[in-house]
């Protein structure tokens, strides 16, 4: 180890795909020698147990006990629109309890102070509490950046890169009323800044300059070109330890069927996805293929399996991937990671949040297709079988997942942590 064991504290909630790169980033600081603690939800205890670090849990701020979908403070899954979803998340986890999670992590940093704070993007009251407190902290993101933060690509609506000037012009419009709808918010972070004696910020960008790095658990080979980048910016490449509840995996077929595999799998999270489910299932029921369905917080009495499917709980990616020839997913960050570092070509069918965005990377890199949850069963089982035919979503696939393994490689998140908290805390604008 090139430095002195470090103190260093992760700060995230339970939101599914946001959690496994902070728990991996901490099992590599742990083996490392850090001393390295959580303070998340009660239901990530099991995953720093899993990473071998200690764990603190909310006292005041959001804490959900465990990973089922009644305990979830969002429930975007019932929004009567994406715009409702979104505001669903300001109000719950980015602005609303800012300043239960200030006083949480002070609570935490009381007991015992930490050299570095490493906080997911969307805790705006724990950057709050580490200006006030002068504690360096560092963002980590586990999907593509979703601020509007100027040189980076914009983030929404899943549209593909600007090819003309009208098309630039609407990215500009998209990046303005993101900041102007983010802003709209600001009054919660605005009590409590005032609350831990901080000056009211006029946006949101602001709050965000505390942190000496923004790290962002994806790559650059994936995300959109940008003109320049800024200096607080990091890709680190996707952060992918199996879960901790991953456990050795055969498959249920013999070993001389030969039908391609067909990996089904809509997130550990609910976002009443059952319906799509079903019309995968239907879809390919009618090819010659195997079809694995992972359920996750689905119940198994609310989708009807095909002659050839099997339906589980949950499957270790990894070992499914190596597998597999198509996957079919809602667009997670995590699980298109994933299958993109085992070549994998991928039908992607977003129901909200950050999938539309790795939905048209994905189709922009011609890695796989792209489908809505109201695409009829003909529609999925012609775009599965020309991802089960043409060799060039494949090569796609492997292309892009080989650039991904390359950049990763190049990447030592662990060195820049032990190096930031090695410093005094420092704007990173």
């Amino acid at each position: 180890m090139s430095t002195k064991p470090k103190n260093i504290l992760f700060t995230t909630w339970e939101g599914g795909g946001n959690l496994p790169p902070a728990m991996t980033v901490a099992r590599k600081l742990r083996e490392r020698g850090h001393r390295v603690r959580l303070l998340s939800d009660e239901a990530c205890r099991e995953d720093a147990a899993a990473a071998g670090i200690s764990f603190h849990a909310w006292q005041t701020a959001p804490n959900r006990a465990d990973k089922t979908p009644a305990s979830c403070p969002l429930r975007d899954w019932e929004a009567a629109s994406p715009q409702e979803g979104i505001g669903l998340a300001l109000e719950k986890i980015l602005f609303g309890p800012s300043l239960d999670y200030a006083r949480d992590l002070a609570s935490v940093l009381d007991q015992e102070p930490a050299d570095l704070v490493v906080t997911s993007d969307m805790l705006l009251g724990v950057l709050a509490a580490c200006e006030s407190r002068d504690q360096p902290v560092a963002i980590l993101s586990a999907n593509l950046c979703l601020y509007p933060i100027e040189g980076m690509p914009t983030f929404g609506p899943g549209l593909p890169p600007p090819r003309t000037a009208e098309e630039e012009a609407l990215h500009a419009q998209i990046r303005t009323g993101t900041l102007a709808m983010l802003d709209a918010h600001l009054g919660a972070l605005n009590d409590a800044r005032l609350a831990l004696g901080l000056m009211p910020i006029g946006t949101v960008l602001e709050q965000l300059k505390v942190a000496t790095r923004f790290f962002i658990a994806s790559s650059q080979a994936f995300d959109f070109p940008a003109a320049e980048r800024p200096k607080l910016i990091r890709y680190i490449g996707p952060q992918l330890d199996e879960p901790a509840w991953a456990k050795p995996w055969r498959s249920p077929w013999p070993d001389n069927d030969l039908r391609p595999l067909i990996a089904v799998g809509f997130s550990t999270t609910y976002q009443a996805h059952e319906g799509v489910l079903q019309k995968v299932i239907d879809a390919a029921a009618e090819l010659p293929v195997r079809v694995l369905v992972t359920l996750g917080q689905v119940k198994p009495e609310t989708v009807r399996p095909a002659e050839n499917t099997v339906l589980v709980l949950s499957a270790p990616h990894n070992a499914v991937m190596q597998q597999a020839a198509v996957v079919v997913t809602h667009g997670g960050h995590g699980t298109v990671m994933r299958a993109l570092i085992h070549h994998r070509p991928m039908l992607v069918i977003p129901h909200g949040r950050d999938q539309d965005e790795n939905a048209v990377c994905v189709v922009e890199h011609g890695a796989g297709l792209r489908m809505t949850a109201s695409s009829t069963i003909e529609e999925i089982r012609t775009a599965l079988t020309r991802l089960l035919q043409e060799p060039p979503f494949t090569e796609g696939a492997r292309r892009l997942g080989t650039a991904i393994a390359e950049e990763s490689n190049r990447t030592d998140v662990i060195a820049e942590l032990e190096a930031l908290a090695e410093q005094p805390a420092s704007c990173g604008c």
